[in-house]
């Protein structure tokens, strides 16, 4: 048993790292219009219950009086369930200082909101001086909501995630100061089971569980050493007398 809880324990890893989340529920399934720009015109890496997760980097910028919050990154997040909790998180490395804040939007919010609209549209025009196999590779993430229906492009609960990323350090470097680094980041859509537990914490619970387990057991077979090592010098006591 002892080998065993060695074994686990050589499993956990130590990481430095930074997480900023945020928790919604998914939305009704709406029907997504065809007409040009669409969403594949966008060209907007998508997340899903299935493709949970991304490892790209984010543009991020010094806060400002125009951009309080840093730049903003759009994603495109699909395939979600009507009223089922979900939680986006965005991981990166504490090495890059970096402030972050995700919000998340309904299409017909973004749509109607000139501000917002504006920063789709300029972040999607951005994103067009990719390689083109690249942005093969993004169409292809988002070309599952496309269906032979007339008119539209599918029907799918489907939700906007703003990304602000804002450079929270401070350097004699003067390169540094005047061109922050893109950060590496890991952005991952974590669905709750039953609306309760996030899935992605599954694998914890259930090393914990297996930990108290095998603690328990271990503690029993130590108390149990020690009750027969006194009831030995019991019985040697009474010998002697």
């Amino acid at each position: 048993m002892i080998l065993y809880l060695c074994l686990l324990l050589l499993q956990v890893w130590h990481a430095v790292a930074n997480t900023e989340k945020t928790i919604f529920l998914g939305p009704p399934s709406s029907e997504i219009p065809s007409q040009h720009p669409t969403l594949e015109d966008l060209q907007l890496e998508a997340l899903s219950p299935r493709q949970w997760s991304l490892r790209t980097h984010l543009k991020a910028e010094f806060p400002s009086s125009d951009s309080k919050y840093g730049p903003a990154s759009w994603l495109l997040l699909h395939g979600l369930r009507e009223g089922q909790r979900y939680e986006v998180r965005v991981c990166w490395a504490a090495t890059q200082p970096t402030s972050f804040r995700l919000d998340t939007y309904e299409l017909q919010t973004v749509f109607e909101t000139p501000k917002l609209i504006t920063s789709l549209a300029n972040y999607a025009e951005s994103r067009q001086s990719k390689d083109d196999s690249l942005e093969a590779l993004e169409a292809a993430a988002v070309s599952e909501l496309t269906s032979s229906k007339p008119g539209y492009a599918g029907v799918d609960s489907v939700l906007l995630l703003q990304i602000f990323s804002a450079a929270d350090y401070y350097t004699a470097n003067k390169t540094l100061m005047e061109h922050v680094p893109p950060v590496y980041v890991d952005i991952i859509l974590d669905p709750f089971l039953l609306n309760v537990f996030p899935r992605s914490l599954v694998p914890t619970a259930a090393y914990l569980v297996i930990i108290a387990i095998g603690s328990w057991y271990l503690s029993k077979a130590i108390a149990r050493c020690f009750t027969d090592m006194n009831g030995q010098k019991l019985t040697d006591v009474k010998k002697e007398i």
